[in-house]
């Protein structure tokens, strides 16, 4: 069986590779590309720490497959720019093992880039998907208040 040669536009860049269309993104991106700071986690979409965007909307690595990015734009943590969502995600002391953090980090970005003022609920509506084992989702919810309060300029 020939495996098809397919071409994937991550964070700018175009990356021709070898790999069955159904393969989850989130394999290509670490094992193949080299891009190692989308983590699994669960394999099931269910804990976050594979969150990636999709022509900016926040997907799951693990479940979404090759065939399905094809010809958009797709977006790690090292390509994220949220400089000031990272500056207060460490001001606020955020990460612990820090395992789901880049997750957490691309939910809380697409969110912003939504609503650049997220109210408490929809903070919590769009995090709820992010699992976090230490339980830093009040460090986490700050961070995103302080930062798209210093972005809105409030």
């Amino acid at each position: 069986m020939t495996i098809p040669t397919q071409t994937l536009l991550v964070n700018g860049k175009n990356f021709t590779i070898d790999a069955d269309p159904n393969m989850p993104v989130l394999w290509a991106l670490r094992d193949i590309i080299g891009l190692t700071g989308t983590k699994f986690g669960c394999g099931s979409g269910l804990c976050g720490a594979c969150t990636i965007h999709v022509d900016g909307a926040p997907m799951r690595g693990c479940l979404t497959s090759l065939k399905q990015v094809s010809g958009k734009q797709v977006t790690t943590i090292e390509g994220v720019v949220a400089e000031q969502l990272k500056a207060k995600w460490a001001e606020h002391n955020v990460p612990q093992c820090g395992y789901c953090q880049a997750g957490q980090i691309m939910s809380a970005a697409a969110l912003i880039a939504q609503t650049p003022k997220p109210t408490d609920n929809q903070i919590d509506e769009a995090m709820s998907g992010n699992i976090c084992r230490c339980g830093t989702y009040p460090r986490i919810k700050a961070a995103i208040k302080a930062a798209t309060t210093d972005i809105a300029g409030a």
